[in-house]
C-alpha cells in the first residue's frame, strides 16, 4: 500500500515503540493466562478420621501437609468441589473466545485505540476483583470477565503493534511479541516462587496492567486503520508525528497520501462498511478464512495436547511453570530465520512446522516410554511442542498479512475463536485412549499434517504489498486474486 512507500527511516521509532508495547503486554497476558495454575494449586493433604457424613463436616477434618496458599486451601475446593478449579480456568478461556469474536470487528469499525484502551482498563479492574474476591462465585465471575476483555484486547494490541511499524518489520515484531509471552510464563513462575499467598500473587500479576494502561494512553491511532477508513489527513498527521519524533523533519514534510481506493469514512458508512460477514461472502476472503480457521484450530489442539503429555509436573511446580514457557524459546529464532527467506517464506515454513509437529506425534506413538534418555516419548513430545509453537507464531504474522486492514481484526477474531475451540477440546482427546492407546496421538498427528497440507493452499505474502481495503484485495494491481485451488 501507499503507506509502505513512506521513507523507511520514519518507522524506526515506532518499530521500537511497537516492540516495547508488545513486550510489556505479552508479559501481562502471560501472567493472566497462567494465573490459575499457581493460585489454583492443589497441595498435599489427608483427611483425619471423623464424621464425613456431609461436606461441611468433611472439611473440618482436612489437614494440608504442604505449605501452599491457594483458592483450594481458602475455599476447600476438594473432592466433589475440586471441579471448581478447572471451571474457573474454563470460564477464563470461554471469555477469551467471546472477546475474540466481539472486539475484533468492533475495532475494525470504530478504531484500534479506543477498543484496546477500554478493554485494558476493564481487564485491570476485573483483575483486582479476582484478587479481592470474597467468595468463589465472585472469583469465577471475575475470571470470565477478565477473559472476555483479555481475548479481544490481545488481538487488537497485536494488530495495533503491527500497524504502527512498516511491513518490513512485521515478521520481526510479530515474532518478538509472541516470544515475550513465553518469557512472561517463565517470569510468572519466578514471581509465584517469591510470592506465595494467592491474593498477593494475583495483585502483583495484575498491577503491571496499570502501568501499561498509562503508557498506552498517549499512543496515536493506527495510521493504517485511519488510511483504510478514508481519514487520509489524520493518517498523514500520525505519520508526520512519527517522523518528527524520530528526528526526520524532512521526511515529515514529504508525507502526502492519496485517498485510499474503496475507503469509506466510519461516520458515513452506515451498514455498508466491511465487516464480519465479508469474511465469508467475499470471494477471496471466504477460502482464506475457512483454511485459516482450521489451521488455528489444529495449532491449538496439537499445542495443548502435547503440553498435557509433556508436562508431568513432578517436583517444583514453579520450576515446571517456568520450563513450560522456556521450552518454546528456540522456536522463535527459527521463525525469524525461515519466514524471511525467499525459498521458504510464510506459507511453506508454517506448513512444514505443522507437518513436522504431526510427525513427532506419530513418532511419540511408536517410541516406547522406556527408550533411551535422549530419545524417548517425552523428548519427542517436547520437540513437537517446540515445532507447533513455531507454527503458532507464524500463523499470527501470516494471518495479519492475509487480511486487509479494513477487516484484519475481524479475521483475527474469527481465527482466534476457532483456536479457542481447539484448546477447549484438547483435554477431552486423551479420553480416546479407551478406544486405543494410540488414538489421542493419532488425532494430533492427523490434525498437524492435514493443517500443514491445507496451509499450502494459501498465497505467499513475503515481499507482497499489504492491502488496506476489500477493493484492493480484488484488484489485479495488488496480485491478490491468485489463489491456489484444490486439485489444481
Amino acid at each position: 500500500s501507499e503507506l509502505d512507500e513512506c521513507p523507511k527511516q520514519m518507522f524506526t521509532l515506532y518499530y521500537l515503540l511497537g516492540t516495547q508495547l508488545g513486550f510489556v503486554f505479552q508479559v501481562y497476558m502471560a501472567c493472566q493466562s497462567m494465573l490459575i495454575v499457581l493460585i489454583g494449586a492443589i497441595p498435599e493433604y489427608h483427611i483425619e478420621q471423623g464424621d464425613h457424613s456431609n461436606y461441611e463436616e468433611l472439611i473440618k477434618h482436612v489437614i494440608f501437609t504442604e505449605d501452599v496458599n491457594s483458592i483450594v486451601t481458602e475455599w476447600f475446593l476438594l473432592k466433589q468441589q475440586a471441579y471448581k478449579v478447572s471451571l474457573a480456568g474454563s470460564l477464563f478461556f470461554a471469555g477469551v473466545l467471546i472477546g475474540n469474536v466481539f472486539f475484533g470487528p468492533l475495532s475494525d469499525k470504530i478504531g484500534r485505540k479506543p477498543v484496546f484502551l477500554t478493554a485494558l482498563f476493564f481487564e485491570v479492574v476485573f483483575g483486582y476483583a479476582t484478587a479481592f474476591a470474597p467468595s468463589y462465585e465472585v472469583f469465577a465471575l471475575s475470571r470470565l470477565l477478565v477473559g472476555l476483555m483479555n481475548g479481544g484486547m490481545s488481538l487488537v494490541c497485536f494488530v495495533l503493534t503491527q500497524e504502527y511499524v512498516g511491513k518490513a518489520y512485521w515478521a520481526m515484531t510479530g515474532t518478538l511479541t509472541n516470544m515475550t509471552f513465553a518469557v512472561g510464563i517463565a517470569l510468572f513462575g519466578a514471581l509465584g516462587y517469591y510470592i506465595r499467598p494467592w491474593r498477593t500473587l494475583a495483585t502483583a500479576a495484575n498491577s503491571p496492567g496499570v502501568l501499561f494502561f498509562l503508557l498506552c494512553v498517549s499512543l496515536p491511532e493506527s495510521p493504517r486503520w485511519l488510511y483504510s477508513r478514508g481519514y487520509t489527513e489524520k493518517a498523514e498527521e500520525v505519520l508526520q508525528y512519527i517522523a518528527v519524533r524520530n528526528g526526520n523533519s524532512n521526511a515529515a514534510a514529504k508525507v502526502k497520501l492519496r485517498m485510499c481506493p474503496g475507503s469509506v469514512k466510519t461516520g458515513n458508512q452506515g451498514n455498508n462498511g466491511p465487516g464480519f460477514l465479508d469474511l465469508f461472502t467475499h470471494t477471496v476472503l471466504r477460502w482464506r478464512t475457512v483454511v485459516l480457521m482450521y489451521v488455528w484450530y489444529s495449532c491449538s489442539l496439537v499445542y495443548y495436547g502435547l503440553t498435557m503429555n509433556a508436562s508431568e509436573d513432578s517436583g517444583n511446580r514453579y520450576f515446571s511453570v517456568a520450563m513450560y514457557g522456556l521450552v518454546e524459546l528456540p522456536a522463535y529464532p527459527l521463525c525469524i530465520y525461515f519466514i524471511n527467506k525467499q525459498w521458504a517464506g510464510r506459507r511453506k515454513t508454517m506448513a512444514s512446522f505443522l507437518a513436522l509437529a504431526g510427525l513427532s506425534c506419530l513418532c511419540t506413538m511408536l517410541v516406547p516410554v522406556t527408550a533411551g534418555a535422549l530419545f524417548n516419548a517425552t523428548s519427542l513430545a517436547l520437540l513437537g511442542k517446540l515445532l507447533v509453537s513455531a507454527a503458532f507464531n507464524i500463523v499470527y504474522v501470516y494471518t495479519t498479512e492475509l487480511y486487509p486492514t479494513a477487516v484484519r481484526n475481524a479475521g483475527l477474531g474469527v481465527c482466534s475463536m476457532s483456536c479457542r475451540v481447539g484448546g477447549i477440546l484438547a483435554p477431552f482427546v486423551p479420553s480416546m485412549r479407551e478406544l486405543h492407546t494410540s488414538m489421542p496421538f493419532l488425532v494430533f498427528c492427523l490434525s498437524g499434517i492435514s493443517a500443514g497440507c491445507l496451509g499450502l493452499l494459501l498465497p505467499e505474502t513475503l515481499n507482497k504489498p499489504v492491502t488496506e481495503t476489500l477493493d484492493e484485495l480484488s484488484s489485479p494491481a495488488y496480485h491478490r486474486i491468485v489463489e491456489t485451488k484444490v486439485g489444481s
